[in-house]
């Protein structure tokens, strides 16, 4: 009279497994959402499309990013997001190179010889990063734009 039935065995059976499905989803959801690649291209289309040299940065709140001269892209646990510029081709510089420094604030003419050698460099440095790989993000991006006679470079520094 007071046994339980059968079928409410199996049925608290699949109650309970449903329930762990559904505490493994919830828990491999994503916390926040992924980051804003969009607004970053939107700080380097800013300088690029101007005629004036300037510098500017943007936050990042990524674990990687991946920057051609064409696209930048941002990628975190909760996913990935890409954004292609309006405005380029950007040169992406490591922090090491003599590019770098130039992004940083030093002036060109303390880095390279001539306008020539920048832009030799600049257009080896875009031809490089044509197949560039995602590598750890700083916190922020540093875009500097570069005018040095008749030579006009957008640096992206990541």
């Amino acid at each position: 009279m007071f046994d339980v039935p059968l079928s409410a065995t199996y049925c608290f059976l699949g109650l309970a497994a449903a329930s762990l499905v559904v505490v493994g989803v919830a828990a491999d959801l994503p916390t926040r959402p992924p980051p804003d690649a969009r607004a970053a291209a939107n700080s380097v289309d800013a300088l690029a499309a101007s005629d004036y040299p300037g510098t500017a940065t943007h936050p990042l709140e990524a674990s990687s990013v991946r920057v051609t001269p064409r696209s930048l892209g941002l990628r975190t646990d909760a996913g990935a997001t890409h954004a292609r510029f309006a405005f380029g081709p950007v040169t992406p510089v490591d922090a090491d190179s003599r590019l770098g420094a130039v992004a940083r604030g030093t002036p060109p003419s303390e880095a390279f010889e001539s306008p020539r050698a920048l832009a030799a460099m600049a257009e080896a440095t875009r031809e490089d990063a044509g197949d560039a790989t995602w590598r750890s993000a700083r916190d922020e991006i540093v875009v500097r734009r570069v005018n040095w006679g008749d030579v006009h470079v957008t640096l992206v520094l990541t």
